[in-house]
């Protein structure tokens, strides 16, 4: 199983609305300063939980988690929230999001029934310390939020269960609706077995027909085994941020020895000095493409020593200097490859 959260690209702004300066909390989490600009990002579970601390101890606001997760504006919902929202009720909503959750995280939502209850659990599967209690106040309200909105806002839960002592009790019972336990063995939302049958409002049939499929095939290639260059670049770009890793640090990410990992890639005909060109070469693409960093800046964060030696690298990669296809790049919308362009801009 992977350890790799896929962080939301909508956080960073989220946080700003907020004001939560993101160099702060990167800072305060012990993580890369170039974390969020990555093309994709992707988090450790330690590291997914260092953030959201530094999140909650830098607001110093109580219900940061609740009110990260009860986001009111559908353009910002990611696919597995809007395919829950055009599902039947909220039997099959719950269904679609303990499936479709798979796709971005080693993360479990366990929905059982018994009693006339239905029980929402968010489990890390992958955990080795508490998860911080902001986090668990997201992922309750965001179920929660769900429901309420698929319904039409005619849902409230019997109770709420959390396994931390008793702390802003009133705040934490006015957002949910309901009574809140402490100091309880588990983390979960339970609802009335007969709130499943609730009929959603959003439901959307042509639409979910559209969605499904595509979430189908990401979940896939998700437990799709994923090949041992890709694994090692991946974890490059994670641990490119003013530094040149080793082969040594990518091992200790894998769960591998240095050894296994060189025999490995050796077996595969590439070497770890190919990959690691790669990986800068993937990430200068995307922070010229995609962000307005300095181009000093951009040679710090892919580990470069100092900026020629990040010109003269780029020149041999693509032919043409950092600020030439910077300026090609937005001009053109596109990807530039020999003078001609090679599709739209770099997702």
């Amino acid at each position: 199983m992977s350890n790799r959260f896929r962080v939301s690209g909508l956080l960073p702004r989220k946080l700003e609305e907020l004001n939560l300066p993101l160099p702060a909390v990167l800072r305060h989490a012990g993580l890369p300063a170039g974390f969020f600009l990555q093309e994709k990002i992707f988090a450790t579970t330690e590291e997914f939980f260092a953030m959201w601390r530094a999140i909650a101890e830098l607001s110093g606001d109580p219900a940061i988690g609740l009110k990260i997760g009860t986001e009111s504006r559908i353009e910002r919902y990611d696919p597995v929230a809007i395919a829950a929202l055009y599902s039947e009720n909220f039997r099959d909503a719950l269904h679609r999001t303990a499936r479709y959750k798979q796709i971005t995280c080693p993360e479990e939502i366990r929905v059982t029934n018994a009693d006339g209850e239905c029980t929402v659990e968010f489990v890390w599967l992958l955990a080795r310390e508490a998860e911080p209690s902001v986090l668990v106040d997201l992922c309750l309200s965001w179920i929660l939020s769900i429901g309420r909105r698929g319904t039409g806002n005619v849902l409230n839960p019997l109770r709420v269960e959390l396994v931390r002592p008793s702390a802003h009790r009133d705040l934490l019972e006015t957002h949910f609706g309901c009574r809140v336990k402490f100091k309880t063995d588990r983390n979960a939302i339970i609802f009335r077995t007969s709130d499943l049958e609730r009929p959603f409002v959003t439901h959307h049939a042509e639409l979910l027909a559209m969605l499904g499929p595509q979430l189908e095939a990401e979940l896939s290639e998700r437990k799709a085994p994923q090949a041992l260059h890709e694994q090692v670049k991946t974890a490059l770009k994670r641990l490119l941020a003013g530094q040149r890793p080793a082969i040594q640090d990518v091992a200790r990410q894998l769960g591998l020895s240095t050894r296994t990992l060189q025999r490995r890639l050796t077996d595969h005909g590439v070497t770890f000095q190919q990959l690691l060109e790669e990986a800068r070469r993937e990430l200068a693409r995307h922070y010229l493409g995609h962000s307005s960093l300095e181009l000093s800046e951009t040679a710090y964060l892919l580990g470069y020593e100092d900026a020629n030696s990040f010109f003269r690298a780029f020149h041999h990669w693509e032919g043409t200097s950092p600020g030439q296809w910077r300026s090609d790049y937005r001009v053109d919308g596109c990807l530039m490859v020999g003078g001609k362009a090679a599709g739209g801009s770099q997702s």
